[in-house]
């Protein structure tokens, strides 16, 4: 018996931790490299990308690559 078993494709986030309030932070859509694709971003997620890299090491951690939990 064949069967075909498909996994749904690996989804990961790129997570901008608060210095400040753990478990608080901001999370991206990226792929496994943690490459954002801004174009598929709001304008307002866009904004919350490039404002927490702007603040690294000031107001958020160094981001991390982790599979995203839906």
């Amino acid at each position: 018996m064949n069967a075909c078993i498909t996994h749904p494709a690996e989804q990961f986030e790129l997570r901008f931790a608060s210095l400040f309030q753990e478990g608080r932070g901001l999370s991206f859509p990226c792929d496994r490299s943690g490459a954002v694709d801004l174009d598929m971003l709001s304008d307002r997620a866009r904004a919350n990308y490039f404002f927490a890299r702007s603040v690294v090491g000031r107001d958020f951690a160094q981001p991390s690559i982790r599979r995203a939990m839906h």
